[in-house]
Parts: C-alpha cells; sequence; structure tokens
C-alpha cells in the first residue's frame, strides 16, 4: 500500500492487552543533546547528535582524519566523553586456552590508544554477526563502566583505573540467551541499570555506579513463550512526574518501573497476540515526549503508547497508533522533534527508511536505499540536518534535508573495511563522526 500520507492501520484487536497502573502521570523527558555521547544513542537516548558541522560526504583518502585498527572483535559502539572515545572488543590471549574482555580508550585527536583495562574471561560469540562485547559502555565524564557477555561489569575513572569489577552471572546465574548479550547498560544518575531478559529467571538489576553495590534487583518473568521471553534491548530513561522511571521493552511486554526502587509501576502486553514462540525482540524503544515507540514482532509491527494514559488506567486505550505494515528488527529507530526514523531490515523493505509523526503514527516520508543483499543491524544517527544509515558493510547512507517535504539520498559513502558484519551504529563527535567498522574505527573530518 502507498502509506504516504496515510493513517496506520491501527488493530488493537490484534493487541491484548494487560496494564499494572500506577496512580502517577508519565512522562518520557529526553536529556538535551549534549558534547558527550554518553551511552548508546547518546544521552537522549534517542540517536540526536549535538549542534554541529557534520560532514555528509567521505571516502577512505578523503575527510578521514585517521583509522586504527581495533585489537579485536567486538560490536559495541563507541561513547565519547571530553577527547576521549570508549569501546570494547575480546582478544585471545596466545599463551593462554581463553580470551580476555578489554575496555579501550582512543584519544580522538589522535587516534592513539590512551589506555586499556581488562575485566575477565571473553565468552566469544555465538552468532555471525556477534561478540563477547556487543554491550556499548557508559560514562558520565567522570567514570566508564562496561559490560561483557560473560557477565563481567567493570568500572574505571576517565584515566583508566580500576575502580571496581563486578560479574552479575556469578551472583544471580549464567545467562540463557540462545545468541549473544546485545542489551547495553543504562546510565541515570548514580544508577547503571541492565536488564537481563531471557528464557529463565529475567530480571533488572540497578548497580552503584561509584562502588558496584546492588541498589536493587527485580523479576521481570512475564511468561513469554521459549525465544520470545528473549530481549537484546537497552532500558530507557523516562520521567512520571518528577519520579524517575526506567522503559523496559521485551518478553512481549512493555513495562515502566520507579528508577529509585525497580518497582513496576505499569505493565502493557499483547504485543505477541499469536504467542508466537520466537518474537525474541532485538530493536530498542525509543522515547518523545510522553510517546514511546515499540518495534516488535522481528520487524513486523511498530506501536506508538501514550505513557501517560497507560500510567493512568487507559489500558489498551493507550495505543495511539500502530503499524502492522512497517517496522525494524534490529536497528532501533531514532526520534527529534515530532518525528521518528525507522531503518527496515525485512527481506520485503530492506534498506527503507521512514520517517513517521511520533504521535498519530502517519508516515510524512520514505526514502529507499539502493536495493541489495546487504542488510542494516546499526541504527540511524540524526545529526545537523540529515539521517545517517550505516549498512553491514560499512557504507553510510546520508538522507536530507530532514526539514524537507521530501528527503533525498544525498550521499553514499564506502571504507575500505567493507568485510561484515558492520553492527556499530555511527557517534557524533565535533564536527565530525566516528564508524566502528567490523576491524577498524574511522574518525570522519
Amino acid at each position: 500500500m502507498n502509506r504516504l500520507n496515510a493513517r496506520p492501520r491501527v488493530h488493537l484487536l490484534l493487541i491484548a492487552l494487560t496494564a499494572c497502573v500506577a496512580n502517577a502521570a508519565l512522562t518520557a523527558v529526553p536529556a538535551p543533546a549534549d558534547e558527550n555521547w554518553s551511552q548508546w544513542r547518546g544521552g537522549s537516548q534517542n540517536g540526536i547528535a549535538p549542534a554541529g558541522d557534520y560532514p555528509t560526504t567521505w571516502t577512505e583518502t578523503d575527510s578521514i582524519a585517521w583509522k586504527i585498527q581495533i585489537p579485536g572483535p567486538g560490536g559495541s559502539t563507541p561513547v565519547v566523553a571530553g577527547d576521549q572515545a570508549f569501546l570494547t572488543y575480546g582478544t585471545t590471549v596466545p599463551e593462554e586456552s581463553k580470551g580476555t574482555n578489554h575496555l579501550m580508550s582512543v584519544d580522538l585527536i589522535s587516534g592513539d590508544v590512551k589506555w586499556q583495562a581488562i575485566f575477565g574471561n571473553d565468552r566469544g560469540g555465538k552468532h555471525k554477526k556477534g561478540s563477547g562485547a556487543n554491550p556499548s559502555a557508559v560514562t558520565d565524564g567522570e567514570v566508564v563502566v562496561a559490560y561483557f557477555r560473560s557477565g563481567d561489569v567493570g568500572c574505571v575513572d576517565i584515566n583508566g583505573q580500576t575502580k571496581w569489577h563486578v560479574n552479575i552471572q556469578d551472583m544471580y546465574g549464567e545467562d540463557t540467551l540462545w545468541w549473544d548479550l546485545g542489551s547495553s547498560p543504562m546510565l541515570a544518575d548514580d544508577l547503571v541499570v541492565l536488564a537481563i531478559m531471557q528464557t529463565g529467571p529475567s530480571y533488572l538489576v540497578a548497580l552503584d555506579k561509584n562502588t558496584g553495590d546492588v541498589k536493587w534487583k527485580v523479576s521481570r518473568d512475564l511468561n513469554a513463550p521459549e525465544e520470545a521471553a528473549q530481549s537484546y534491548s537497552t532500558p530507557l530513561a523516562v520521567t512520571v512526574n518528577d519520579n524517575d522511571a526506567i522503559a523496559v521493552m521485551g518478553a512481549d511486554h512493555l513495562t515502566l518501573h520507579d528508577r529509585a526502587t525497580g518497582k513496576q509501576i505499569a505493565q502493557l502486553g499483547g504485543f505477541n497476540p499469536t504467542a508466537h514462540k520466537y518474537f525474541r525482540s532485538i530493536s530498542s524503544p525509543v522515547a518523545n515526549g510522553n510517546v514511546v515507540v515499540c518495534p516488535y514482532a522481528r520487524g513486523g509491527t511498530l506501536t506508538g503508547v501514550d505513557m501517560n494514559a497507560l500510567a493512568d488506567g487507559a489500558g489498551k486505550d493507550a495505543i495511539l497508533w500502530h503499524h502492522d505494515d512497517l517496522g525494524s528488527d534490529v536497528p532501533t529507530p531514532a526520534s527529534a522533534g515530532s518525528d521518528v526514523y525507522i531503518v527496515s531490515d525485512s527481506k520485503q523493505s530492506r534498506g527503507l527508511v521512514a520517517c513517521l509523526d511520533v504521535k498519530t503514527g502517519d508516515v510524512k516520508w520514505e526514502v529507499q536505499t539502493p536495493k541489495s543483499r546487504i542488510s542494516f543491524t546499526s541504527s540511524p544517527l540524526v545529526a545537523g540536518n540529515h539521517l545517517y544509515v550505516t549498512s553491514e558493510n560499512g557504507t553510510t547512507f546520508v538522507i536530507g534535508p530532514l526539514d524537507a517535504d521530501q528527503p533525498e539520498l544525498v550521499a553514499t559513502n564506502t571504507v575500505d573495511d567493507d568485510a561484515f558484519f558492520t553492527v556499530a551504529s555511527p557517534v557524533p563527535v565535533t564536527d565530525g563522526l566516528l564508524l566502528r567498522t567490523k576491524t577498524h574505527l574511522y574518525r570522519v573530518q
């Protein structure tokens, strides 16, 4: 169907909802985009770059400030504080039978490695896109916290000195995920929040960022079938009036939690009305104002939920809009202003980039990147007046201007490291971008 200027098809009967309601109204308040990229998807968790002048065209021999080889496999998107970028990888020590987990600091000006820290043994990866170092680190500019598939969580100061190191799986049991860990930690105030959603005991746990002590741990067992109980999404920081909260998507449910205690304050089910056994979720939700946009069903659905109404007890009427003809399985949407941007990675619409009105779900425009068998795992970035979309071979498509009625594909940028699979998302730095491919880190200037 032609979705331009069309109202989304709302199928409330397919969303068999359950809701646990709090007394307070919920509003997601994205933090303004700042100069640091403090966690995966940035400080706002919306994929919005701070104001700046960003390049739209580059090649391997033009507009590349530096390029370094990463010593081992990993899929973490870099995070940035000051003049340092932080990323993780795993490596095998030849004289030992097992590898190690590494957190690395890279100088943004020179590309030199400033320091490295090691936290436990690398478990490697099961999936061809995976590794033992997929989650992104988080930083507040004073400390950096990294999380690995092995369950190791380590914290260093900004100079690389270890402050604490714990292993979540030693504390609460080895993970039961069928594939590699993908959920990044969320940093909010003094808490580092981890979501463990799996076949078996699922839970949220918050650690004190300064000590590693457990501040709270709550169960999140929601009776989803088999692999559908597993999620690789990342929690979101939201606000309930004057109270801080957390939004989590996975196991066929959206849940909202009090940030100070982890207590569940609202729940919305029905994202898997047919009880499909394999609806594991990878793409994370994105919040904008009072609306949280939830990709689900392996890219088959996209749902906008009014979190105010949900917390007020609206039940299924908290759904503002629902698409069953548009979605994203792996890339997490970006959202800026009144818009939400998605990148489709389904076989039928691979590389289709769509802009929707976040409140109505109306499709404002669509741009098709060049058709190919190459898919998309990284998430889109809004930088300046353009949208940056990187495919699994390291090619970055630039779409804009975003304030046009119908943006266009304005540039297709390739680099020499086109080996599969680029899974990290592009990251903004001053007047440039960081691009992590399969084996290298580029600074585009």
